[in-house]
């Protein structure tokens, strides 16, 4: 595999022995790109993976993906297809029964099993989880479920829907939430109709949407993600207009988490560039359509968090998720909502850069053994950030060091998130085996999250699928009912 510049595009290069040569756009800005590799991919942004590891190596990545012991970056984020059925038929999923012509739905013991699968590993437990599919809110047992995920020690629990159901039946939006639901991982490619017609083949959706807010204001649930699939020609000139709406409803929204859409690419680089969105290009447009409120500068890798979990282990002495992530996998910042529904990038009252090394001279002054040293080094944060509210809420985080205060602080926080999940064009087993977001399956086993997507999703889902035929006759529900 070869990675080059051309024009300021990155570009990927690999060449099969059956197929021969071909390229994909790997990150549409060298700059950027040239910018995070050089400052965020490094020894000390590296993992050591699990220790109590699920396969061995035979093959080699990504071949005995289970985790394997090439792979350096525990789960921070797992993910439980809790079904493949679904209440809409989107022409670009990947995980519809009606696409796939059998009905993919583990049973209740086995999604238990693959909860303590997760909760099992070494030397961090995952404690965030997302319920998928399919459309997990066609599942009626989806509250018995994340109770058994809350009770098996999941604090961080998601549900990804479309929100069909939770528009429709208020009841089953209570149900999850006082099940212990932390937050919505919700559908929602933009505010015109036309972008559905074209991405989910249905109209009447934007409605829809809205309509979970107004039910997520009702029960008093404050944790909605915008999940924006990002296409080309189809919703990219809607970027600002949905930060914005997030602005709008910061009482119920936490997060807009922008996925470039993954494709089965072309071979030739002139098709592909009219194709890929790139983490670079969603940022480029976005600072367009912010009209510069929100700059290509403004945004840091999903791995910068790692120093900050490093720093409170030696302050709290205990594990923190660590966010060992291939620095091209993702992007993040955040924008501070104000009084007067303005708002700014956290950049603008916080040096980042700064308050990162300073949480790794914490770290390494707790490793050579200076933990009191390390400790007075804390001082040197709050002053650096130059808005009251901010320094407030960071100052709960450090020192109560609990989910409960990070919610807080996010409560007046919008995260801006952009993840390109990988297809078999610009497959990078190098990003693989730093991959932090991993399914579990029936079969015992956790993959990292393009690896399933891209190699194992079907094989897997066969060994545990059943005709549709048999799954209606036998439960007496249309595969798009609730059942």
């Amino acid at each position: 595999m070869r990675i080059y510049e051309e024009n300021d595009v990155i570009y990927l290069e690999k060449t099969c022995p059956e197929h021969g040569k071909f390229e994909d756009v790997y990150w549409g800005d060298a700059e950027l790109y040239k910018w995070f590799y050089e400052n965020w991919y490094n020894a000390r942004y590296a993992g050591s993976g699990l220790k109590n590891p699920h396969t061995k190596i035979v093959n080699g990545c990504p071949f005995d993906c289970g985790l394997c012991p090439q792979h350096k970056t525990h789960t921070v984020l797992g993910i439980i297809d809790v079904t493949n059925r679904c209440n809409m038929a989107c022409p670009i999923c990947f995980a519809y029964a009606g696409a796939a012509n059998y009905v993919y739905e583990p049973s209740y013991e086995q999604i238990v099993d693959m909860i303590k699968l997760f909760r099992a590993n070494s030397p961090w437990a995952c404690n965030a989880l997302q319920f998928s599919g399919g459309e997990p809110t066609i599942r009626n047992d989806l509250p018995d479920l994340i109770r058994e995920a809350k009770k098996a020690g999941i604090t961080h629990l998601e549900v990804n829907t479309n929100g069909l159901r939770l528009a429709e039946d208020i009841e089953y939006f209570k149900k999850i939430r006082e099940a212990g639901m932390s937050t919505l991982y919700l559908q929602f490619d933009g505010l015109r109709e036309e972008i559905y017609k074209k991405l989910r083949a249905r109209t009447n959706l934007v409605p829809i949407k809205e309509k979970v807010l107004e039910n997520a204001r009702k029960i008093g649930f404050k944790s909605i993600v915008l999940v924006f699939t990002l296409a080309k020609n189809v919703n990219d000139n809607d970027l600002g207009n949905i930060v914005q709406y997030a602005v709008k409803n910061y009482d119920v929204v936490r997060c807009i988490n922008i996925q470039p859409i993954s494709m089965a690419g072309r071979a030739r680089k002139e098709e592909m560039r009219k194709l890929r969105i790139t983490i670079p290009d969603a940022i480029k447009l976005i600072e367009e359509q912010t009209n510069g409120a929100v700059t290509k500068w403004d945004w840091r890798p999903v791995n910068w968090p790692l120093p900050v979990s490093k720093g409170m282990e030696m302050l709290k002495n205990r594990t923190y998720p660590e966010f060992t992530m291939h620095p091209m996998c993702g992007a993040a910042t955040f924008v501070i909502v104000e009084k007067d529904s303005s708002y700014k990038p956290i950049t603008k009252y916080v040096d980042v850069d700064k308050f990162a090394e300073i949480f790794w001279d914490i770290y390494y002054s707790g490793v050579k053994g200076k933990k009191t040293m390390a400790k007075m080094k804390l001082v040197k944060l709050l002053p650096m950030v130059k808005s009251d509210l901010v320094r407030n809420l960071i100052k709960n985080v450090i020192t109560k060091g609990s989910y409960e205060a990070l919610g807080e602080l996010m409560h007046r926080v919008i995260m801006l998130g952009i993840m390109h999940f990988q297809d078999v064009w610009n497959f990078d087993v190098d990003r693989v085996q730093r991959c932090a977001i991993h399914y579990a399956t029936p079969d015992g086993k956790i993959r990292s999250f393009c690896t399933y997507n891209s190699i194992y999703r079907n094989e897997v889902e066969k060994q545990f699928a059943v005709p549709i035929s048999n799954w209606t006759s036998k439960i007496g529900k249309k595969i798009n009912e609730p059942a």
